[in-house]
């Protein structure tokens, strides 16, 4: 049997059981031969990776869907794909929970999050119908999740209309416990066409009143808003979101979309006001992060994982039939309204043996033989120069990391990273970080690259398709460093 090519929007949109059972044991056949594929990211079995969804803690385990389509690397109908995990770095694969097979998410099932209620972890998404004109309807949808992993949904819809004066642009739900009782946030659009954040409460999950537009910023934020989480903490407000058509004068980006967050002192509910808010920032300086979701976990700590991958844009492995991943977790942390996201502490547990040091020379190749590794550097002040990551032994090809401490810089260029993609929206990203010693901590797992800047200052994420003899790491460098790499076990099957 061929694996499709070019997609139909019948094809796409074809109920998961009118395929040949036999479909997706050849496709997994096929994908299995990818040089691309991940170590110790969440990858799709097949098929094409989307928005994390529920990423919570329930049953002394935590999980994390995201959105799948595992016919193929496109955009087709939507499923909710469950993962689970003891330690938040090894992910057990639970099979697909949400299947599009009701009146209200026939079309697919989008993004939304969850919340741990008593012995059930209740779960909000945006179901998405569309008419026999292909007219969008979009429905905020319910279900509960048992102890055993059994999903039953709701049956009517949480909301089963946008407010008056909003499009059926009204998707990606965030609930959470708020002040005895219930908020959703809802990325919106209104009938001007331009970016919204709703809100709403509710003191039962059930019935929801509508609190109006949640405000966060006097200026526009472009046509549409995405995947908004909001996290009211004691000592501050983080709110994170994904505005689609934003102006870059009022937050400079060159990805298709960005993501991108405020900080507030606090939030008040009466006014529907985070209050006194920084100017928009982006999460992520490097080339492929969207849709993050985050919450609080039991421990206190703030969590977050991110789609890599971008709307409207192809990648190299979408001619492999599967496409994109999720980032590591990080864990955020806020301090004088400043954010830093940080890897989380688990992720030593993958580290093999004691490491390597790696030595002061300004001139030094490295051969990893496997880009599956973690690398620690840290740089004198005033230092300069070029780290090479995925290099060939010819140091012509690589994904190159430039630094300048003294001046504050850092920039990164995939051009030379490997197979080439997503030309349109440049090859380079560079942006400023703080003038002191320069720490750098490095994650590669095959076709992924995240680059932590001076412990979160900054951080930069961006997926990169090198040619297998692209396995060494070339560093060059004005100034003394120090340096360890580890080995990452590989935890995916």
């Amino acid at each position: 049997m061929a694996i499709k090519k070019d997609w139909t929007k019948e094809e796409r949109y074809r109920p998961y059981q009118e395929w040949d059972k036999m479909y997706l044991t050849l496709l997994q056949e096929k994908i299995a031969d990818s040089k691309w594929r991940l170590g110790y990211h969440i990858q799709p079995k097949t098929g094409l990776l989307n928005d994390p969804n529920g990423f919570s803690f329930f049953n002394n385990q935590w999980h994390v869907f995201y959105q799948s389509y595992p016919m193929g690397a496109v955009h087709g109908v939507k499923s909710w794909y469950h993962l689970t995990s003891d330690n938040l770095v090894e992910w057990k694969e639970e099979g697909t929970k949400i299947f599009p097979d009701s009146l209200y998410d026939s079309h697919g099932v989008y993004s939304g999050t969850a919340l741990p209620v008593s012995d059930k972890l209740f779960l909000a998404y945006t179901g998405n119908v569309r008419d026999a004109e292909w007219g969008r309807h979009s429905y905020q949808l319910g279900a509960w999740m048992d102890s055993l992993g059994v999903v039953q949904k709701i049956k009517s819809p949480l909301i089963s209309e946008p407010p008056a004066g909003y499009t059926s642009e009204f998707r990606d739900p965030q609930v959470f416990r708020y002040n005895g009782g219930y908020l959703m946030t809802i990325g919106a659009q209104d009938e001007s066409k331009k970016g919204k954040i709703l809100t709403y409460q509710s003191s039962d999950l059930l019935t929801w009143q509508w609190s109006g537009e949640l405000n966060f910023t006097d200026k526009e934020m472009g046509f549409m808003i995405e995947c908004p989480n909001l996290l009211v903490t004691e000592k501050a407000t983080l709110l994170i979101f994904c505005p689609q058509g934003l102006n870059p004068e009022t937050c400079s980006y060159r990805n298709i979309y960005p993501n991108n967050y405020v900080i507030g002192d606090s939030y008040d509910y009466k006014s529907n006001k985070i209050i006194n808010p920084t100017t928009l920032k982006n999460l992520d300086e490097g080339f492929d992060v969207y849709a993050t979701q985050a919450f609080q976990a039991p421990d206190n700590r703030l969590l977050s994982i991110s789609w890599v991958g971008l709307p409207e844009t192809d990648y190299p492995t979408d001619q492999e039939d599967w496409a994109h991943c999720l980032s590591t977790v990080k864990e955020l942390i806020i301090k004088e309204k400043k954010l830093y996201q940080r890897p989380v502490a688990e992720m030593k547990e993958l580290r093999t043996g004691e490491g390597v040091d790696l030595n002061e020379k300004s001139d030094s190749f490295f051969e990893t033989y496997t880009n599956q590794y973690e690398l620690n550097l840290s740089f004198a002040p005033h230092s300069c120069g070029t780290i090479t990551l995925c290099a060939d032994k010819e140091q012509k090809q690589g994904l190159t990391v430039n630094f300048d401490s003294q001046r504050g810089k850092i920039t990164i260029d995939r051009s030379k990273a490997g197979t080439i993609f997503g030309e349109e929206y440049g090859f380079i990203r560079s942006f400023s970080v703080e003038q002191k010693p320069l720490n750098l901590q490095i994650f590669v797992d095959s076709s992924i690259v995240e680059v932590f800047i001076n412990k979160g200052e900054r951080v930069a994420t961006m997926r990169v398709f090198p040619e297998t003899n692209q396995t060494g790491i070339h560093l060059n460098c004005e100034g003394t460093y120090q340096g360890k790499m580890w080995q990452i076990r590989k935890t995916n099957q």
